[in-house]
């Protein structure tokens, strides 16, 4: 979840016309690209007209109602339009930042676990109405806001591991010490972060993991010296 999909996006709409005014939210509407978000708040002309534009597209089966006010351009298929994405809708009504999957959700995106969970469980700082599809767990540490989803969800598997990852701590370990590696887990940032967790198990057991790491690490220095 730390990056936008590309098949997924927020549309803005850079305006280049002198008349303004001439611009109305149903030619923007019809011009939107597919696989692309709508917000009525940023459609031009009057929130009412905006309002009643976007329940007239929905209609004429030009876009999705997503939840009040956010509409989705789907592609369109002999069964009718594609609806979006769980994940795409949670980036866009819960932004990226301190943002990342909890629970069975993050053990799949660390690839620790074979279960799928019923709904998309999601950590965040901010909680809104609820989402359809998924389960919002909230969290009062701001330093998330400088972490990537990927350590996000590695916070949220160090709540409970021997629960959340399936083959054990090893592979729990053998998974950070390839995400370090590849950059993306940072061990600095996490470090910053790890301090501001409520939870006493992911401060707990983040110590646990940097020290196995850090054995590690020390005994193939030895090894290469040698």
């Amino acid at each position: 979840m730390d990056q936008r999909d590309p098949r997924s996006a927020h549309v803005t709409f850079p305006v280049y016309f002198r008349d303004v005014g001439s611009v109305s939210a149903s030619s923007v509407i019809r011009a939107t690209p597919e696989k692309s978000f709508v917000r009525v708040d940023e459609l031009p002309g009057s929130a009412t007209a905006a309002r009643k534009a976007a329940s007239r597209a929905a209609h004429d089966g030009l876009l999705i109602p997503v939840r009040r006010g956010l509409y989705y351009r789907g592609r369109r298929t002999r069964y009718g339009l594609t609806p979006p994405r769980t994940e795409d809708v949670v980036r866009e009504v819960l932004g990226t930042r301190g943002v990342g999957p909890a629970g069975y959700s993050a053990a799949r995106a660390l690839s620790l676990t074979s279960q799928i969970p019923p709904v998309l469980h999601v950590a965040t700082l901010r909680t809104v109405e609820p989402i359809a599809g998924v389960k919002q767990h909230a969290r009062k540490n701001l330093a998330r806001v400088d972490l990537n989803a990927t350590e996000i969800a590695l916070l949220e598997v160090l709540r409970a591991p021997e629960v959340f990852a399936e083959a054990g701590w090893d592979a729990l370990t053998a998974m950070v010490r390839e995400a370090v590696a590849e950059g993306r887990v940072r061990l600095d940032a996490l470090t910053e972060a790890v301090p501001g967790e409520y939870n006493r198990a992911v401060r707990d057991n983040f110590a646990s993991l940097t020290g196995v790491l850090k054995t590690s690490s020390d005994m193939g220095d030895t090894h290469a010296v040698a």
